[in-house]
């Protein structure tokens, strides 16, 4: 087989590729953010029928990505993931703005549209983003590049959410030169989906594949490609651990504005701690992503979560009673978390040359596939998790907290997360892929490909 000339490309194109993920965040964001709150404050759905709406939503978006992930290994050499990406996003773009176009019926025929639209949405978000993902298997081999992608991608998804939280209302308002908050919803939408879908025929267009093509041609079966990613120690440990983080990460965030509410007396600064905790990104993504490239992942994850456990441990140890020391410790905490999430994207690329080594199939979209599945999967059982310790508490909505139920929120903050981070810390450790073994798995493959 002949070897492609390089497994890098030009740093240029590898930013053009991570700017993909700013279009992805545009409607991510927008979804995560606002699509509840327009379900319930301006289609005046009940608040249990539009969160059922969202749990569907959720268990489809994890099923149809493993689906998509699975199909693309098949797909990989007939189809490839550009062309995917050159034709996907338009349909991606148009179904985003269908779930936020309100139904033109009523009751039922109301609901079960509103819950078409969002399903047709995940299912085009699937088909785009999982290509797009695996694509970062091939766009670089090197595991320095790829943490500067995984940082990049970061910054640009930073970036997304500001805009998308700064600029819904403005932007929708004045493209649409209404009042009407259905038409500004809906133009911004419209706005998102324009600027999004440019975004990604770019990176289709101009970003090219280079890293060489598995050292195996075959279709693989479900069997197969199970079998292979079970064996995957490397994708095992690392998506175990990282499932552990999306749970203590899921549970921190959701008890933030509790106990602002109820321990401080203070909704309005549980608001503003959130936007901190989102805008921290701007200034940590960049400081891990050069910690990354210089120790690598593993030693970085190490790094991350041992500084997360500490704080958690200083949480637990020491009661916090002003809101701004509060906000401090969870602002730490948000950048120790953003690490974690680079390291996890720039090692998820790497198990597909660890597991390309061990059974001789290069699974791409199933990697990236399953990790979305297990991410879903995590934030569902974490919102499970804190609902049952929130009710464990004794807490009543805007009733007077009992000092039992401050305490409470106190321990769910601190140790829940304290244990899904050390978790996670020791899954890591039995994790074989430093850089140094993943240079010599890249170097092993290329041999190989030069010698067939």
């Amino acid at each position: 087989m002949k070897d492609r000339p390089t497994i890098r490309i030009a740093r240029p194109r590898l930013l053009l590729f991570a700017f993909g993920d700013f279009a992805f965040n545009l409607y991510w964001q927008s979804i995560m953010l606002f699509l509840l709150f327009y379900y319930t404050e301006v289609l005046r759905l009940p608040v249990g029928l539009a969160a059922a709406t969202y749990l569907v939503a959720l268990f489809w978006d994890g099923v149809v990505s493993l689906a998509v992930g699975v199909l693309a290994d098949r797909l990989r050499e007939t189809i490839g993931y550009r062309r995917l990406l050159l034709f996907g996003p338009v349909p991606l773009g148009v179904s985003f703005v269908l779930a936020y176009l309100p139904p033109s019926t009523h009751g039922s025929w109301a609901a079960a549209a509103v819950l078409g639209t969002h399903l047709l949405f995940r299912t085009g978000y699937a088909l785009v983003n999982i290509p797009y993902l695996a694509m970062t298997a091939r766009v670089t081999a090197d595991s320095g590049d790829r943490a500067l992608l995984a940082g990049a991608r970061m910054l640009f998804g930073a970036a997304a959410l500001l805009a998308v939280t700064l600029g819904t209302v403005p932007l929708g308002g004045w493209i649409s030169g209404s009042g009407n908050p259905a038409t500004i919803y809906l133009a911004a939408a419209g706005l998102f989906a324009a600027v999004g879908t440019a975004i990604l025929m770019a990176v289709a267009l101009f970003v090219p594949e280079v890293v060489a093509d598995p050292i195996v041609r075959q279709r693989p079966s479900l069997r197969a490609a199970s079998a292979s990613l079970a064996r995957n120690r490397a994708f095992v440990t690392l998506n175990l651990a990282m499932a552990c983080i999306v749970i203590a990460s899921t549970i921190l965030t959701k008890s933030v504005l509790y106990f602002y509410k109820y321990g401080f007396g203070d909704e309005a600064a549980g608001h503003f701690a959130l936007a901190s905790m989102g805008t921290v990104g701007l200034v940590a993504v960049p400081i891990w992503t050069l910690v990354c490239r210089g120790l690598g992942g593993r030693a970085t994850w190490l790094l991350c979560s041992g500084l997360a456990v500490a704080l958690l441990a200083g949480f637990a140890a020491f009661r916090i009673g002003d809101p701004r020391a509060m906000q401090g410790f969870l602002t730490a905490m948000q950048a120790a978390l953003i690490g974690l999430h680079i390291v996890f994207w720039a090692m998820l690329p790497n198990t597909v040359e660890y597991g390309e080594r061990s059974s001789g199939l290069r699974l791409e979209g199933a990697v990236f596939g399953v990790a979305t599945l297990l991410q879903r999967v995590a934030m569902g059982a974490a919102t499970g998790v804190f609902g049952i310790a929130l009710a464990a508490t004794g807490y009543r909505a805007d009733s007077a907290p009992t000092p039992a139920t401050i305490e409470g929120l106190r321990l769910i903050v601190a140790v829940p997360p304290l244990l899904f981070v050390a978790l996670a810390a020791g899954l890591m450790v039995l994790n074989p892929l430093t850089r140094r073994a993943h240079a010599a798995i890249v170097d092993e493959l290329s041999r190989t490909r030069r010698e067939r």
